[in-house]
């Protein structure tokens, strides 16, 4: 499938302007073609209107509909599956089988919110009926449902081509939730990008949808997407990326005449206590499925562990010495761009010149393309706790050894701790007991706790969290994965007093869809006319 090279403007190809920009092959740095034209400001303008006009429609269809659609979708990028795998691999050196289960991951997390939408009872439909005789004042009739919140801008993530990018999570949900989505792609794939934005025109045409459903832009720099974010047009918008752009998009959203809300994912490095039960029993396991969560994905994860507290016990150095005989053996790894394996040379080398850091591990690597290799440093507590920036973020396959963590200072650990998207505590039953107000305060750290496993692998289900207090997040109220990331891109609408006929299909009387809905405060799947009187 030859590629254009050009933004998706509703169903037209963009001409584009400007400097042409490319992907570039992070085994060995090779330029990648086609040149890939950024869009004009006036085509982004054209994206926009498209998008308000597809709004008046769209977020009136019905969620069999919309359902309809998201499957399409998801049937519109497995019949490209080739195509799309062979691209990514050369935009991000990622081998073919992680490749294809982030497509899987994509498209079941798109089949997941048809079954939400379809279902409808996401809507939080809720009914308070009239009560005309009750004094000093009659009750009106109230009632009130979840509603789209207008187009929604979602940027490409780098570390997730498919999953995080133009038919991720964040473009699932906002299309689910009935808003037309405009992303801005990713420029270390655009290929990739190109082809599923594609797919998705494809299912927009197929289901008859209006066109400006639907917009992919490109652009090498920030110009394009800070734009977005201020359009008028554009009513939220979803970031994963560093804290560092996150944050920026984020003061830009809230200094608009019309602040828009703002889900950004940006930074967290996911602290892991070992405590003193659990490394008696097993801490070599415990060391060999740390050294596989560290450098999964070359450590480019925002679940990565990049902080370990081990307990004050003598079996903390042979733990220490196992991690590092496991991370000396890892191969060197290929970052996803130059920008990421220069910010990670850079992090290591500031934690080498650190007085009171020791490297147990440091092989960086020196291979062809973007490469890096493992690296594992160790410190004691009383320096991690006097030296704040070691909890920052490295993005890589590093992490950095906490020992001599007594119960009493795991505490101040915790309580210093910013926002993160997980902690993990590895102990006994008898651990927990005695360590239940580190997990109470971790609990206002995080958005997951972890128990005995690792942070890396999210699992896209009903109940997952993935979110945190910021910097992990920039609303910690929401999480980005699981069908809970429908609720980012709704607001609450109340109707009072309305005739049944005027009223959406999720609060009639006869509630046609078959949801459940809370009626004077009871949920019910049944009409209005099979209740009794309030």
């Amino acid at each position: 499938m030859e590629l254009t090279g050009r933004s998706i403007i509703g169903g037209m190809y963009a001409k584009g302007t400007g400097e042409p920009f490319h992907a570039w092959n992070p085994a060995n740095g090779e330029r990648l073609e086609p040149a890939f034209m950024p869009a004009t400001r006036g085509e982004l303008d054209a994206a926009a209107q498209l998008a308000d006009q597809a709004f008046a429609i769209y977020s009136r269809v019905s969620g069999r509909d919309k359902a309809d659609f998201l499957r399409q979708v998801a049937a519109e990028l497995e019949w490209a599956l080739a195509w799309i795998i062979d691209r990514a691999q050369k935009e991000t050196a990622l081998p073919e089988a992680r490749l294809r289960g982030e497509m899987a991951r994509t498209c079941g997390q798109l089949r997941m919110f048809a079954a939400v939408v379809e279902d409808g009872s996401w809507t939080m439909a809720r009914i308070d009926r009239a009560d005309p005789d009750r004094k000093p004042l009659s009750k009106p009739d109230i009632r009130s449902m979840l509603r789209p919140l207008g187009p929604v801008a979602v940027f490409g993530a780098s570390n997730f081509p498919l999953a995080f990018s133009v038919a991720g999570g964040d473009t699932a949900s906002a299309l689910a939730a009935g808003n037309p989505v405009i992303v801005k792609a990713h420029p270390a794939h655009p290929g990739t990008s190109e082809l599923a934005g594609r797919a998705i025109q494809r299912a927009v045409h197929k289901c008859k949808l209006p066109e400006g459903l639907f917009s992919l832009v490109f652009d090498s720099g920030t110009t394009l997407g800070t734009a977005l974010v201020r359009h008028p047009s554009i009513k939220a918008a979803g970031f994963t990326g560093s804290r560092k752009a996150g944050r920026a998009l984020m003061d830009i959203a809230a200094a608009r005449p019309d602040p828009i809300p703002f889900f950004a994912e940006m930074s967290s490095t996911n602290p892991v206590f070992i405590l003193p039960g659990a490394l008696l029993e097993r801490g070599d396991a415990i060391a060999t499925g740390l050294h596989g969560s560290f450098t999964l994905g070359a450590g480019q994860f925002c679940t990565k562990p990049g902080l370990v507290f081990l307990p004050r016990a003598a079996q903390s150095s042979e733990f220490a010495k196992t991690l590092a005989g496991l991370a000396s053996g890892s191969p060197a790894f290929h970052m996803l761009t130059s920008g990421i394996q220069s910010s990670y040379f850079a992090g290591i080398a500031q934690r080498r010149t650190h007085p009171n850091l020791r490297a147990l591990v440091e092989n960086l690597g020196n291979g062809s393309g973007f490469c890096a290799g493992t690296a594992l440093f160790t410190t004691d507590v009383e320096t991690f706790l006097s030296n704040p920036d070691l909890a920052d973020e490295v993005f890589g396959p590093a992490t950095l050894l906490v020992e001599d963590t007594t119960r009493e200072k795991a505490l101040d650990v915790a309580r210093s701790l910013n926002g993160h998207l997980t902690a993990t505590v590895h102990g006994t039953e008898a651990d927990l007991h005695d360590n239940a107000e580190l997990i109470a305060i971790l609990e206002r750290k995080v958005g997951r706790l972890i128990f005995n496993g690792f942070p890396t692998g999210v699992e896209v289900g009903h109940a997952m969290v993935h979110g945190g207090p910021y910097p992990a997040t920039s609303d910690v109220r929401f999480t980005s994965v699981g069908s809970q990331a429908i609720f980012r891109f709704a607001r609450p609408v109340c109707f009072q007093d309305f005739p049944n006929s005027a009223l959406p299909p999720e609060l009639r009387d006869d509630n046609p869809l078959g949801i459940w809905r809370m009626v004077d405060g009871k949920m019910t799947r049944e009409p209005i006319s099979r209740l009794a009187a309030a």
